[in-house]
């Protein structure tokens, strides 16, 4: 009978609650809309299996900031969080990836696309200080969750694990979902925002960039910001050597590691490890629900700073320089996504008469730099 009763303890079948219950319905259908929908599929399958992991009881498959436990003894999901996200290791590997993906060329040949880029961060302050005075997170949790306004998974765990790990579940969940609604988000709030004249603002020949910038650029522009704000230096630093390394013309086989077989290992433990956080006990809280609407907070309103500067831009230059102030949208990052979105709502509204994809990916690479500069300045103030 003790032998029995020995098993039946171990039994993880007995041991279900409701909360495990409704986790695997939370996972299993981040799993339906990356499958289904193509919403965001190569982070949110493991992030929706990750959380399915995280609740099977007695699986120890889950995986949290909590310091302690036998060394000997660490679960396998835990073993990879302390690895890759305590050590704030994974995140920066991925913008390596990222940068030796990323074509700077239609933000070098339109440099006022980098203030679309830039405006397009308002919404991560906005959420912030929302979060903070309305809803009651402290600085730091804040911080973590204002960042989902910029679009950029990698820096949201990036910041959310060094200010708010706790949040880290939540935080990652509404950036990546958000990120794949770019194309139900962006056209009401384009629509809103823009007359129909605005939108049949034609986009210009961009000028010819040489490769001497392209090879420049990511040097001089590390060691600026770098210098400026050095607590941004392991994203900004790591985008710019992957570009480097794609751009250089002397590094193809390192490029292409960098943006193929290494980017897509880290992206399966990133997502693994970000569902194993999503234990039902630490994420079915009042403030799950109240950072997933703050993140369409942030995602909105910097959706519409961008938009809204390129349209005061548009006070200043003369008639014959105008911007289609569509394409500010695309400054919230979500590369390429965002830049599609916006090409295709304005060739629809249009009937095809303007394409502003080169155009749109201007602001949309610069939202990657202002997202991990806004991340710094988190860092450097609340940090």
């Amino acid at each position: 009978m003790e032998v029995i009763q020995k098993l039946l303890d171990q039994f993880g079948l007995l041991h279900l609650g409701w909360q495990n219950l409704v986790m695997f319905a939370v996972g299993g259908t981040l799993i339906f809309l990356a499958i289904r929908r193509n919403f965001e599929p190569l982070l949110l399958v493991p992030i929706g299996f990750g959380a399915i992991l995280a609740n099977l009881p007695l699986a120890a498959m889950s995986a949290s900031n909590a310091a302690g436990g036998d060394p000997a003894h660490v679960p396998l999901l835990q073993l990879i969080y302390d690895a890759g996200i305590r050590t704030e290791l994974l995140p920066p590997i991925i913008f390596m990836g990222v940068g030796a993906l990323t074509d700077f060329r239609p933000l070098l040949s339109r440099p006022i696309t980098f203030l679309l880029g830039a405006s397009a961060q308002v919404g991560i302050f906005i959420a912030a200080l929302v979060a903070h005075h309305v809803f009651g997170f402290n600085l730091k949790e804040s911080g973590a969750i204002g960042i989902i306004g910029g679009a950029d998974g990698p820096t949201s765990i990036f910041l959310t694990a060094k200010m708010a790990p706790h949040l880290l579940g939540a935080v990652a969940v509404a950036a990546y979902s958000y990120m794949a609604l770019v194309p139900v988000i962006f056209p009401p709030i384009l629509r809103l925002l823009t007359t129909r004249d605005e939108r049949h603002i034609g986009v210009k020949q961009a000028r010819e960039v040489s490769r001497t910038a392209v090879i420049l650029f990511p040097i001089i522009s590390c060691v600026l910001a770098c210098l400026l704000i050095p607590s941004a230096a392991p994203l900004l630093g790591m985008l710019m050597f992957g570009n480097l390394l794609r751009e250089s013309g002397v590094t193809d086989r390192l490029g292409a590691a960098a943006a193929g077989p290494l980017i897509n290992i880290v992206t399966i433990f990133l997502g693994l490890v970000i569902g194993a956080t999503m234990e039902g006990s630490s994420f079915l809280q009042s403030r799950t629900i109240f950072i997933l609407l703050l993140g369409i907070v942030a995602f909105s309103f910097s959706t519409a700073g961008g938009i809204l500067f390129a349209k005061l831009l548009n006070l200043i230059l003369p008639r014959d320089k105008r911007i289609n102030p569509c394409i500010g949208a695309a400054g919230v990052s979500a590369v390429p996504m965002a830049a599609r979105v916006v090409q295709k709502f304005v060739a629809d509204e249009t009937d095809g008469e303007v394409n502003p994809l080169m155009a749109a990916m201007g602001p949309n690479v610069a939202g990657v730099i202002g997202s991990a500069v806004a991340a710094g300045v988190f860092l450097s103030l609340l940090g």
